[in-house]
């Protein structure tokens, strides 16, 4: 096996993760990532060896999932009935499922460009550089998008603003004696 094709098979799960996070369904995240992986094999030649293969990979299936919501917003607006089977799925702890649903509806509120900075930073962990590479905008971009995107799943979820927990946090704190 190349190099090239061992990088690519490590990242895998982590397309798969952001993938299900963008398409919030398990079919067309399969897709979106197989997708992703046709068109890096077929242009490997264009990554340069020694660059992040992590941020080309992601860049490519972030252009590409682009280019599918631009698709659909063309097409008629379909119900896709496994996407909605998938909010029907159980689980033995009731209280991390509902948190999950919610996490994830909020998520789903949210403006596409504030839900993608949360998910490469947030979820993948990546850094706001790359981030912002993969996005193909500033990094100052990101920082506003991700804080803005934090604030409004704050009250989406109904958890405390940052002021109100630094408030929260200043009338708790005992004062030194003199």
């Amino acid at each position: 096996m190349s190099e090239f094709n061992g990088l690519v098979e490590r990242e895998i799960p982590k397309l798969r993760r952001y993938a299900r996070a963008l398409t919030r369904s398990a079919d067309r995240a399969d897709d979106l990532v197989q997708e992703t992986l046709l068109r890096a094999i077929s242009k490997s030649h264009l990554w340069q060896t020694g660059t992040d293969i992590r941020a080309w990979l992601f860049t490519i299936m972030h252009n590409h999932y682009v280019n599918m919501v631009r698709r659909a917003m063309r097409d008629e607006a379909t119900v896709d009935i496994e996407q909605m089977s998938s909010l029907l799925v159980a689980n033995t702890d009731p209280t991390a499922s509902s948190q999950l649903r919610e996490l994830e509806q909020s998520l789903a509120r949210l403006p596409g460009e504030q839900r993608e900075v949360i998910l490469l930073v947030g979820l993948e962990g990546m850094s706001y550089e790359t981030a912002a590479n993969i996005l193909s905008v500033p990094v100052g971009t990101v920082r506003s998008r991700l804080s803005r995107g934090r604030d409004a799943l704050r009250r989406l979820m109904g958890l405390p603003e940052k002021a109100e927990k630094a408030a929260a946090a200043s009338s708790e704190a005992t004062p030194l004696a003199a």
